[in-house]
């Protein structure tokens, strides 16, 4: 059982990435999914939430605009797709599937948004 980040990389500001979380061993489509980030030094940071179905979503202000969460509960898979990087953009990216007090943790991808 577990969820695996990915899509992560090195891009220039301005530019854009779309990272995956895939779960195995459990249905994805029964979890409400949240993106966190971590830049270096700080705190983690809640970046978009996802209800179970997709139907309602939340942003924190910094990503608003720019970030989309979506879901693909037939492939198991939640996205985040990023646009207008920033410098500021820069963090490790996990997702979290909880629902009550069973969580699912990743490993985390590495965005990294630099000239």
């Amino acid at each position: 059982v577990q969820v695996v980040e990915s899509g992560g990389g090195l891009v220039q500001p301005g530019g854009s990435l779309r990272l995956s979380c895939v779960a195995s061993g459990f249905r994805l489509s029964t979890y409400p999914v949240t993106w966190y980030r971590q830049a270096p030094g700080k705190g983690r940071e809640l970046v978009a939430i996802s209800t179970s179905t997709g139907g309602s979503t939340y942003y924190a202000d910094s990503v608003k605009g720019r970030f989309t969460i979506s879901r693909d509960n037939a492939k198991n898979n939640v996205y985040l797709q990023m646009n207008s990087l920033t410098p500021e953009d820069t963090a490790v990216y996990y997702c979290e599937a909880r629902s009550g007090s069973v969580a699912y943790w990743g490993q985390g991808t590495q965005v990294t948004v630099s000239s």
